[in-house]
């Protein structure tokens, strides 16, 4: 990946870690979501009603269009999984 890329995708992810914070009303700073740590169980421990919200939020701040078998897959696996999905699919 080109330069650009990378800096497209640090802003992603940055965008993406406000968008969690704020849409699930989370206790937490952006830096302290690591971006390779899992969103659901384990990890961040998001449960699936907070996907949907999150779909909803990549819809508003991102214009992505994000399949119902794109939810609870890869694509929401992590932060960079997350940041990956967006910019594919948002061009």
């Amino acid at each position: 990946p080109g330069k650009m890329q990378e800096v497209e995708m640090m802003e992603v992810k940055d965008r993406l870690k406000k968008l969690i914070i704020q849409r699930l009303k989370l206790q937490m700073e952006p830096e302290a979501i690591d971006d390779d740590e899992p969103l659901f169980g384990e990890g961040l421990g998001l449960e699936s009603i907070d996907a949907l919200e999150l779909v909803v939020g990549l819809e508003q701040e991102f214009g992505v269009q994000v399949p119902d078998e794109a939810v609870g897959r890869e694509a929401f696996a992590s932060i960079n999984a997350l940041a990956e999905f967006v910019l594919k699919n948002s061009k």
